[in-house]
């Protein structure tokens, strides 16, 4: 521990990743405690570094400790997979390991990630040494740096979809930690040199001051929510070609209740940049991040605060100087929405892919659809299919020539088709309760529930097919991208929500608070006034959020500094 900096000023994770020689901490004697199902407390935070967060079932938790019993602790692994392409290989082990060592589903991330529930202290590492066996990995799923790499779903759509797929991977691998302590505690690799010998010449001793996000996008779609991400491309193409990206900076939906100081905050285009530019403005980014974000507050620590405190013009300043020449003027672009298109699609290399819904990203068996049944029949049966995950936890079957056989399997299993509403196929909901230790309320057992009961008042008036984007959260950290939303539902208390309306179905406006505290009930009778009148006065193509606006139900928020929960 270095004698300069002054401990006491800073949060105290930040001693824990300075004292965990590269990301080791106590890891392994923690694996090997037998008198716990738990890991000890500075361990919770290195191992989110590795992919991992540590929970405990909340629906037991008062009858636990009653009967004197610790909590019912178990594990969510994160499955790192840039651009969310898997193959049928590595999806079948993610259904082999979600039945022999998770809790039998596999949960389809909104960064389009793979993450397994309910996992025991004990199945810990010949888990994620499965996940390794099929050249998957868990490492910087969580934690203080780079996560998971989010791109436009389908490479196959074009050769500019597919330069964009490529960079996804190239940007991760360029930011992965480059600690040997995850192959040493997971994979029985030897310490392959001491800690002193050790760096992380992007990261430091110290890593990020909280975790960073990236996203990159195709306009018309922005089915990454590129203004979420800390840094975020847009894809600009001319004459068919690819020529560079506009990079936006600063956008983080994380908030906190009573804490004004924390908010949602969008993007800001600050520039565009050639296609060999973007690692090294990649770099220069996290590096400026790294060594200005705020470390004595994580509440205050991403990006976008280092951007609002210090001011933008700073923040290009900083960057500029740091490439050494400043980055173009950006190039016009326009975005259409921040859906999924779902059916089917040919790609320009003649092969087949059929988007799916997935509610609330969980892949499962119930009475009704046996989808993780078809799914797995579907990786064993079609030899070419990719399994494509979107930002928006759907399902891409991509790039197979036998179209019939995927219809077959999943019309089999009444996967597909299957009649949705414009509202339900634009819905995305958090894990919340549960496992998550932050939850203030229901989320994704919920939100299908709810959907069904607005559905009958869109039936009502005749709006059932009207794409209207709905997210909810169990709480305000905004792992769903509820501020994003034309309805948002935050939870606030167990059965009670936040509503917020006016957010763009094209991810470029933040919504706003319309009401506090609601029951389901309360929500209903809120809602069904401003459908109604939305079904009798929108303009033409105008879209939901853009309505409330209008008719001046909220008002328009565009800045994070003028969000208010």
């Amino acid at each position: 521990m270095s004698n300069q900096i002054d401990w006491t000023t800073l949060s105290e994770v930040e001693k824990i990743k300075n004292d965990s020689n590269y990301l080791r901490g106590t890891l392994k004697e923690s694996l090997e405690d037998p008198v716990t199902g738990a890991i000890a407390p500075s361990d919770t935070q290195i191992s989110k570094f590795h992919g991992i967060y540590q929970q405990h079932d909340r629906d037991v938790a008062k009858e636990r400790k009653h009967q004197k019993l610790e909590p019912a602790f178990s594990f969510l692994i994160r499955v790192r997979l840039p651009g969310g392409i898997a193959t049928a290989s590595q999806w079948l082990q993610m259904d082999r390991l979600s039945d022999s060592h998770a809790n039998g589903t596999i949960k389809l991330t909104t960064r389009q990630a793979f993450q397994l529930h309910g996992v025991i202290k004990r199945n810990l590492k010949p888990t994620i040494q499965g996940i390794n066996e099929v050249l998957l990995d868990t490492i910087a799923a969580c934690g203080d740096v780079n996560r998971n790499v989010m791109s436009h779903a389908n490479p196959s759509e074009s050769p500019l979809h597919a330069q964009v797929y490529k960079l996804a991977g190239d940007l991760s691998r360029h930011l992965t930690p480059q600690t040997g302590a995850y192959h040493e505690i997971w994979l029985d690799k030897k310490l392959v040199s001491s800690s002193k010998e050790e760096t992380e010449p992007i990261y430091g001793d110290r890593y990020l001051p909280r975790k960073f996000k990236i996203g990159i996008a195709i306009p018309p779609y922005n089915d990454v929510d590129v203004f979420s991400q800390d840094l975020g491309f847009i894809a600009i193409e001319e004459k068919g070609k690819l020529i560079g990206y506009n990079v936006a900076a600063g956008g983080g939906m994380g908030s906190t209740f009573g804490i004004p100081e924390t908010y949602p905050r969008l993007g800001d285009v600050i520039g565009f940049c050639k296609p060999n530019q973007v690692i090294d403005v990649a770099e220069k980014i996290v590096l400026i991040q790294k060594e200005h974000g705020n470390r004595e507050n994580r509440k205050r620590a991403r990006l976008k605060y280092t951007i609002d405190t210090n001011g933008i013009d700073w923040f290009r300043k900083e960057l500029n100087n740091a490439l050494g020449s400043p980055l173009e003027e950006a190039k016009p672009y326009k975005f259409t929405r921040n859906g999924d298109r779902y059916g089917w699609k040919q790609g320009t290399n003649g092969k087949w892919s059929l988007n799916l819904f997935v509610e609330g990203g969980r892949i499962k068996d119930s009475e009704q659809v046996a989808l993780k049944t078809a799914l797995r029949e579907l990786a064993r049966e079609v030899n070419d299919a990719q399994f494509i995950l979107t930002g928006n936890q759907n399902l891409i079957i991509a790039n197979t020539t036998e179209k019939e056989k995927v219809a077959q399997i999943l019309k089999k299993y009444k996967v597909w088709p299957t009649p949705l509403s414009g509202l339900r196929q634009n819905s995305i909901a958090c894990v919340a309760l549960n496992t998550c230790g932050l939850a203030f309320a229901e989320a994704e057992r919920y939100l299908p529930d709810l959907i069904t009961k607005i559905e009958d008042i869109l039936n009502k008036y005749n709006l059932i097919k009207e794409e209207i984007v709905i997210r909810m959260t169990g709480c305000p950290n905004g792992c769903g991208r509820p501020y994003l939303a034309e309805i948002g539902l935050i939870g606030k208390s167990p059965g009670h929500y936040n509503l917020y309306l006016g957010g763009s179905n094209t991810g470029n406006r933040l919504n706003t608070l319309y009401r506090e505290t609601l029951t389901e009930t309360d929500i209903l009778t809120e809602l069904e006034p401003i459908i109604e009148d939305f079904s009798k006065n929108r303009v033409k193509q105008e879209s939901f959020g853009d309505f409330v606006i209008r008719q001046k139900y909220v008002t328009e928020t565009n800045q994070g500094k003028d969000f208010r929960h």
